[in-house]
């Protein structure tokens, strides 16, 4: 007999259970309550304030600053949930300003009839300073809670208005033990989670699964999902699953944002602080996100120069090469050189004299402004010229004892002699430093001697 078809309502109820079970693990899991959120302990654990204003229904306008998956659109639900309000959602990346004064526009309205709206703005970094001054009055009086979610540094990305109307809160990486306990939670949980698939996997591949993701919750389940697909009911998660499952993964790298800049600032300090240990990893970190091999290698570069110096001038012919060797072999062979580098720049002998040096001489030239030229040093090409006193008393060095006119000043007469470079006593500045001492001395004495026979 053929079966009858399901009625209306039936199907109404089946489309309803498959919504639902098509939604990602991820999304099913999401906590429904603080006391399931794993991770983000300062800011929620029991007895702190933003629980117990959050408990309290007393929420306030606030950016939320972290990795993703770290829990920021979670949180944003959970102070709706908590408070009563009305949660609406929008992105910096899909929404412009038209979309972002409709939904202001129907807060407004709810809060004429006595309810709230938690305004939840996802990349809110993304947004520009017209659109982020448009929530500015609607956070002052009240119409809306602001929650704005960020993956970078508030400080750098948002206007100090808006930041002076919201609190700003620090979300963390969630570690490998608390998304271990998310995935455990996960493959009990028979209502949202995989709880009737009866699955099996052991605590050691749940902890591959966890390092994997990287601090983002979200991540791992999309893995365990996936897992479960490969393994099938009942199925075990085996070694050789996860192999499939993690073959393309990546780490957390934004090649233009806070992250970007704190590692180089992390590889640079290894280098300076001569820990090539350190340094080798920040290279190795950079290169696995994805970061340009010609970028680390100019900035390589600028350390030979810059804290390197004239302690090992050979490091600059170093990092030339190794740049240049990269450009020949390209990757991932070139990056051997690479390595290499800032092996030797970490380890050699450091001297940013010549930087400091350098940097003196600017600030002088800035305050002095334009000083003419002593007159012993000008040229005189002309008739004229030496008639006017170009090129009067210059002393040609090679002529003079030991060959250096020690008597001869080098500065503007508004001047005076100046000292800029201070050698250290370090790798090849030590000679130089000997060498320099010496005659500095000696070159103040002959100006000195010099000068008191003009008097005279």
């Amino acid at each position: 007999m053929p079966r009858s078809r399901p009625s209306r309502a039936g199907t109404g109820d089946l489309l309803q259970v498959d919504r639902s079970a098509m939604r990602p693990l991820a999304e099913r899991m999401r906590p429904a309550r603080l006391d399931e959120m794993v991770g983000q302990r300062r800011l929620v654990a029991e007895g702190t304030a933003l629980r117990t204003a959050v408990e309290a229904g007393k929420i306030h306008s606030m950016v939320l600053w972290g990795p993703p998956g770290c829990g920021k659109t979670t949180l944003a639900l959970l102070l709706a949930h908590y408070a009563d309000a009305e949660f609406k959602a929008i992105s910096a990346v899909l929404s412009g300003l038209p979309e972002v004064r409709q939904v202001l526009a129907e807060a407004a309205h709810r809060f004429d009839g006595g309810r709230r709206t938690v305004l939840f703005v996802d990349e809110v970094h993304r947004f520009n300073k017209t659109q982020q001054d448009a929530f500015l009055p609607h956070i002052e009086r009240g119409t809306i809670v602001f929650v704005g979610a960020t993956t970078e540094n508030p400080s750098f990305e948002l206007n100090s208005a808006l930041l002076s109307r919201c609190r700003v809160h620090v979300m963390e990486p969630v570690s490998p033990d608390d998304i271990i306990d998310t995935l455990r939670r996960a493959l009990i949980d028979g209502e949202r989670g995989l709880g009737d698939r009866g699955l099996r996997i052991d605590d050691a591949l749940l902890r591959m699964i966890a390092v994997a993701a990287d601090g983002d919750v979200r991540r791992a389940l999309t893995l365990l999902e996936i897992a479960a697909e490969l393994a099938g009911e009942g199925g075990d998660v085996t070694a050789g699953t996860l192999e499939q499952v993690l073959a393309d993964r990546t780490r957390r790298f934004d090649k233009g944002g806070e992250q970007f800049y704190d590692q180089i600032s992390a590889l640079h300090k290894c280098v300076r602080s001569s820990n090539p240990d350190g340094a080798l990893y920040w290279l190795a970190r950079m290169l696995d996100g994805g970061c340009d091999p010609g970028y680390l290698a100019r900035r390589m570069t600028r350390m030979a120069v810059e804290d390197v110096g004239l302690a090992d001038p050979r490091a600059l012919q170093m990092a030339i090469d190794a740049w240049e060797a990269f450009d020949r072999l390209g990757s991932p062979e070139g990056e051997l050189a690479l390595a290499q580098l800032v092996i030797y720049l970490a380890s050699t002998a450091k001297s940013n004299a010549g930087y400091m040096a350098f940097n003196q001489a600017k600030r002088d030239v800035r305050e002095y402004g334009t000083q003419d030229v002593p007159m012993h040093f000008r040229n005189a090409p002309t008739k004229l010229m030496k008639e006017l006193g170009y090129g009067t008393g210059y002393q040609y060095d090679h002529d003079a004892e030991d060959g250096i006119a020690l008597d001869q000043t080098a500065f503007p007469d508004a001047m005076g002699e100046r000292v800029y470079y201070e050698p250290v006593a370090r790798g090849m500045e030590i000679k130089l430093k000997d060498k320099l001492d010496a005659l500095r001395a000696a070159r103040a004495e002959a100006i000195a001697k010099a000068r008191e026979a003009g008097d005279d």
